[in-house]
Protein backbone atom coordinates (compact mmCIF):
# COMPACT_ATOMS: atom_id res chain seq x y z
CA UNK A 1 0.00 0.00 0.00
CA UNK A 2 1.78 3.10 -0.67
CA UNK A 3 0.89 6.56 1.18
CA UNK A 4 -0.13 10.07 -0.71
CA UNK A 5 -0.02 12.92 0.98
CA UNK A 6 -2.90 15.45 0.23
CA UNK A 7 -3.02 19.28 -0.10
CA UNK A 8 -6.12 20.84 -0.63
CA UNK A 9 -6.55 24.04 -1.54
CA UNK A 10 -8.94 26.62 -0.75
CA UNK A 11 -8.70 30.59 -2.10
CA UNK A 12 -4.98 29.59 -3.52
CA UNK A 13 -4.49 28.57 0.42
CA UNK A 14 -3.50 25.18 1.35
CA UNK A 15 -6.02 24.46 3.92
CA UNK A 16 -8.07 21.31 5.54
CA UNK A 17 -12.19 20.92 6.10
CA UNK A 18 -13.40 19.20 8.64
CA UNK A 19 -16.05 16.52 7.59
CA UNK A 20 -15.95 18.70 4.47
CA UNK A 21 -17.68 21.91 6.07
CA UNK A 22 -16.38 24.93 3.99
CA UNK A 23 -17.41 27.08 7.09
CA UNK A 24 -14.85 24.85 9.31
CA UNK A 25 -11.25 26.17 7.87
CA UNK A 26 -7.72 25.52 8.95
CA UNK A 27 -5.54 27.33 6.50
CA UNK A 28 -1.61 26.28 6.44
CA UNK A 29 1.33 28.84 6.55
CA UNK A 30 2.82 27.15 3.88
CA UNK A 31 2.27 27.89 -0.18
CA UNK A 32 0.84 24.70 -2.42
CA UNK A 33 4.65 24.94 -4.48
CA UNK A 34 6.01 24.78 -1.04
CA UNK A 35 4.52 21.62 0.16
CA UNK A 36 5.66 19.95 -3.28
CA UNK A 37 8.98 20.70 -2.94
CA UNK A 38 8.75 19.09 0.73
CA UNK A 39 7.42 16.07 -0.51
CA UNK A 40 9.46 15.90 -3.55
CA UNK A 41 12.44 16.36 -1.61
CA UNK A 42 11.82 13.43 0.45
CA UNK A 43 11.59 11.23 -1.74
CA UNK A 44 7.72 11.03 -2.74
CA UNK A 45 6.63 10.95 -6.52
CA UNK A 46 3.28 11.17 -5.88
CA UNK A 47 0.16 14.14 -4.73
CA UNK A 48 -2.98 14.43 -4.80
CA UNK A 49 -4.13 17.86 -5.02
CA UNK A 50 -7.28 19.20 -4.92
CA UNK A 51 -9.21 22.23 -5.94
CA UNK A 52 -11.99 22.88 -3.25
CA UNK A 53 -13.37 25.90 -4.73
CA UNK A 54 -13.88 24.24 -8.00
CA UNK A 55 -15.95 21.52 -5.94
CA UNK A 56 -18.28 24.25 -5.55
CA UNK A 57 -18.33 25.41 -8.96
CA UNK A 58 -15.72 28.51 -8.75
CA UNK A 59 -12.43 28.13 -10.97
CA UNK A 60 -10.99 30.83 -9.29
CA UNK A 61 -8.22 28.73 -8.46
CA UNK A 62 -8.06 26.70 -11.78
CA UNK A 63 -5.71 28.29 -13.95
CA UNK A 64 -3.15 28.59 -10.82
CA UNK A 65 -3.04 25.04 -10.29
CA UNK A 66 -2.27 24.30 -13.53
CA UNK A 67 0.53 26.38 -13.70
CA UNK A 68 1.80 24.98 -10.47
CA UNK A 69 1.35 21.41 -11.98
CA UNK A 70 3.01 21.91 -15.00
CA UNK A 71 5.85 22.67 -13.18
CA UNK A 72 6.68 19.48 -11.22
CA UNK A 73 7.81 16.06 -12.23
CA UNK A 74 5.86 15.14 -9.49
CA UNK A 75 3.06 12.49 -10.37
CA UNK A 76 -0.43 13.82 -9.80
CA UNK A 77 -4.08 13.03 -9.06
CA UNK A 78 -5.74 15.82 -9.44
CA UNK A 79 -9.90 16.08 -8.16
CA UNK A 80 -12.05 19.65 -8.27
CA UNK A 81 -14.50 20.74 -10.75
CA UNK A 82 -13.96 18.71 -13.08
CA UNK A 83 -17.67 18.59 -15.19
CA UNK A 84 -16.62 17.32 -18.98
CA UNK A 85 -14.71 14.92 -20.47
CA UNK A 86 -12.28 17.79 -22.47
CA UNK A 87 -11.63 18.73 -19.05
CA UNK A 88 -10.06 15.41 -18.15
CA UNK A 89 -8.39 15.31 -21.37
CA UNK A 90 -6.48 18.93 -20.90
CA UNK A 91 -5.65 17.75 -17.89
CA UNK A 92 -3.78 14.32 -19.01
CA UNK A 93 -2.39 16.30 -21.91
CA UNK A 94 -1.00 18.79 -18.93
CA UNK A 95 0.68 15.82 -17.28
CA UNK A 96 -1.45 14.72 -14.35
CA UNK A 97 -1.09 11.30 -14.37
CA UNK A 98 -4.64 10.73 -12.53
CA UNK A 99 -7.64 12.71 -13.02
CA UNK A 100 -10.44 12.69 -9.99
CA UNK A 101 -14.41 12.35 -11.17
CA UNK A 102 -17.03 13.30 -9.07
CA UNK A 103 -20.01 15.27 -9.48
CA UNK A 104 -20.79 14.92 -13.13
CA UNK A 105 -20.06 11.24 -12.68
CA UNK A 106 -23.52 11.35 -10.41
CA UNK A 107 -25.21 13.94 -11.39
CA UNK A 108 -24.71 13.52 -15.75
CA UNK A 109 -25.75 9.85 -16.28
CA UNK A 110 -23.83 9.48 -19.62
CA UNK A 111 -21.25 11.28 -18.39
CA UNK A 112 -19.18 7.70 -17.42
CA UNK A 113 -20.36 6.04 -20.20
CA UNK A 114 -18.96 8.88 -22.68
CA UNK A 115 -15.75 8.91 -20.94
CA UNK A 116 -15.28 5.79 -21.27
CA UNK A 117 -15.52 5.35 -24.70
CA UNK A 118 -13.10 8.43 -24.77
CA UNK A 119 -10.23 7.35 -22.61
CA UNK A 120 -10.59 3.42 -21.90
CA UNK A 121 -8.22 0.65 -23.65
CA UNK A 122 -5.62 -0.96 -22.55
CA UNK A 123 -6.10 -0.53 -18.83
CA UNK A 124 -6.09 3.59 -19.08
CA UNK A 125 -9.18 3.79 -17.34
CA UNK A 126 -7.85 2.47 -13.96
CA UNK A 127 -4.54 4.03 -15.07
CA UNK A 128 -5.96 7.92 -16.11
CA UNK A 129 -9.25 8.28 -13.91
CA UNK A 130 -10.27 8.25 -10.67
CA UNK A 131 -14.06 7.72 -9.49
CA UNK A 132 -14.33 9.29 -6.46
CA UNK A 133 -16.89 7.96 -4.04
CA UNK A 134 -17.29 10.41 -1.18
CA UNK A 135 -19.73 8.88 1.72
CA UNK A 136 -21.85 9.65 4.99
CA UNK A 137 -23.39 6.89 6.35
CA UNK A 138 -23.18 4.97 3.29
CA UNK A 139 -24.99 7.73 1.02
CA UNK A 140 -23.37 8.99 -1.52
CA UNK A 141 -22.67 12.53 -1.69
CA UNK A 142 -21.47 15.31 -4.19
CA UNK A 143 -21.28 19.21 -5.05
CA UNK A 144 -18.83 19.65 -2.25
CA UNK A 145 -20.59 17.36 -0.36
CA UNK A 146 -23.38 19.35 0.11
CA UNK A 147 -25.97 17.07 -1.98
CA UNK A 148 -26.91 13.45 -1.52
CA UNK A 149 -27.36 11.22 -4.37
CA UNK A 150 -30.13 8.57 -4.34
CA UNK A 151 -27.61 6.06 -5.92
CA UNK A 152 -27.45 3.22 -3.39
CA UNK A 153 -23.44 2.91 -2.93
CA UNK A 154 -22.76 -0.70 -4.14
CA UNK A 155 -24.75 -0.12 -7.10
CA UNK A 156 -22.67 2.93 -8.03
CA UNK A 157 -19.94 0.72 -8.26
CA UNK A 158 -21.30 -2.11 -10.05
CA UNK A 159 -21.79 0.30 -12.52
CA UNK A 160 -18.33 2.10 -12.83
CA UNK A 161 -16.90 -1.89 -12.83
CA UNK A 162 -18.98 -2.28 -16.12
CA UNK A 163 -17.93 0.93 -17.57
CA UNK A 164 -14.15 -0.20 -17.19
CA UNK A 165 -13.41 2.17 -14.33
CA UNK A 166 -11.99 0.28 -11.51
CA UNK A 167 -9.76 2.75 -9.45
CA UNK A 168 -11.58 4.28 -6.67
CA UNK A 169 -10.81 7.17 -3.95
CA UNK A 170 -13.40 6.44 -1.79
CA UNK A 171 -13.55 9.40 1.41
CA UNK A 172 -15.85 8.86 4.64
CA UNK A 173 -17.04 11.80 5.43
CA UNK A 174 -17.93 10.87 8.96
CA UNK A 175 -13.67 10.38 9.58
CA UNK A 176 -12.61 13.34 7.55
CA UNK A 177 -10.66 15.82 9.82
CA UNK A 178 -11.03 14.33 12.70
CA UNK A 179 -8.17 12.83 12.82
CA UNK A 180 -9.96 10.00 14.88
CA UNK A 181 -9.21 6.89 12.74
CA UNK A 182 -9.55 5.88 9.02
CA UNK A 183 -13.11 4.18 7.66
CA UNK A 184 -11.93 0.41 7.94
CA UNK A 185 -15.43 -0.69 8.11
CA UNK A 186 -16.09 1.09 4.76
CA UNK A 187 -13.59 0.08 2.64
CA UNK A 188 -13.63 -3.33 4.13
CA UNK A 189 -17.49 -4.00 2.92
CA UNK A 190 -16.33 -2.27 -0.72
CA UNK A 191 -13.66 -4.60 -0.77
CA UNK A 192 -16.04 -7.35 0.32
CA UNK A 193 -18.61 -6.26 -2.39
CA UNK A 194 -15.49 -6.28 -5.07
CA UNK A 195 -12.32 -7.54 -4.12
CA UNK A 196 -10.62 -6.21 -6.96
CA UNK A 197 -10.99 -2.62 -7.14
CA UNK A 198 -8.30 -0.45 -6.61
CA UNK A 199 -9.49 1.06 -3.85
CA UNK A 200 -7.95 4.24 -2.52
CA UNK A 201 -8.68 5.14 0.61
CA UNK A 202 -9.33 8.97 2.54
CA UNK A 203 -10.08 10.45 5.44
CA UNK A 204 -9.60 10.25 8.79
CA UNK A 205 -5.91 8.51 9.18
CA UNK A 206 -4.34 10.04 12.20
CA UNK A 207 -1.50 7.59 12.86
CA UNK A 208 1.03 5.45 11.15
CA UNK A 209 -1.36 2.36 13.21
CA UNK A 210 -4.59 3.62 10.14
CA UNK A 211 -1.90 3.24 8.08
CA UNK A 212 -1.15 -0.17 9.13
CA UNK A 213 -4.43 -1.13 9.66
CA UNK A 214 -5.33 -0.37 6.04
CA UNK A 215 -2.79 -2.05 4.69
CA UNK A 216 -3.81 -4.90 6.31
CA UNK A 217 -7.08 -4.90 4.29
CA UNK A 218 -5.43 -4.53 1.37
CA UNK A 219 -6.53 -1.00 -0.25
CA UNK A 220 -3.97 -0.40 -2.87
CA UNK A 221 -3.33 3.81 -1.14
CA UNK A 222 -4.11 5.96 1.03
CA UNK A 223 -4.78 9.79 0.82
CA UNK A 224 -3.50 11.44 3.87
CA UNK A 225 -3.47 15.34 4.34
CA UNK A 226 -4.19 17.44 7.83
CA UNK A 227 -2.13 14.17 9.99
CA UNK A 228 0.77 15.74 8.62
CA UNK A 229 -0.30 19.53 9.14
CA UNK A 230 -0.73 18.59 12.77
CA UNK A 231 2.47 16.58 13.08
CA UNK A 232 0.70 13.06 13.65
CA UNK A 233 2.68 11.52 10.43
CA UNK A 234 5.76 12.74 9.52
CA UNK A 235 7.29 13.01 6.09
CA UNK A 236 10.24 11.05 6.88
CA UNK A 237 7.71 8.11 7.82
CA UNK A 238 5.80 8.76 4.76
CA UNK A 239 8.90 7.92 2.76
CA UNK A 240 10.22 5.12 4.92
CA UNK A 241 6.55 3.33 4.47
CA UNK A 242 6.53 4.02 0.51
CA UNK A 243 9.95 2.43 0.14
CA UNK A 244 9.32 -0.53 1.96
CA UNK A 245 6.06 -1.00 -0.09
CA UNK A 246 7.76 -0.32 -3.17
CA UNK A 247 10.64 -3.01 -2.42
CA UNK A 248 7.91 -5.79 -1.36
CA UNK A 249 6.47 -5.62 -5.01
Amino acid sequence: MYIIPAIDILDKKVVRLREGDYSQVTEYDVTLEEMIERYQSNGTNFIHIIDLNGAKNDFSNQQYLFDVIKKTDMQVQYGGGIRSIEKVKELIGAGVQRVIVGTQAITNPSFLEDLSKEICGNDKCSDQVIVAIDVLDEVIKYSGWMESSPIKLMDYVDKCLSLGFFRFLCTDINKDGKLGGAGVELYSKLLDHSPFIKLIASGGVSSMTDIEQLSRIKVESCVVGKAIYEGHISIEEIKNWNLESLMSI
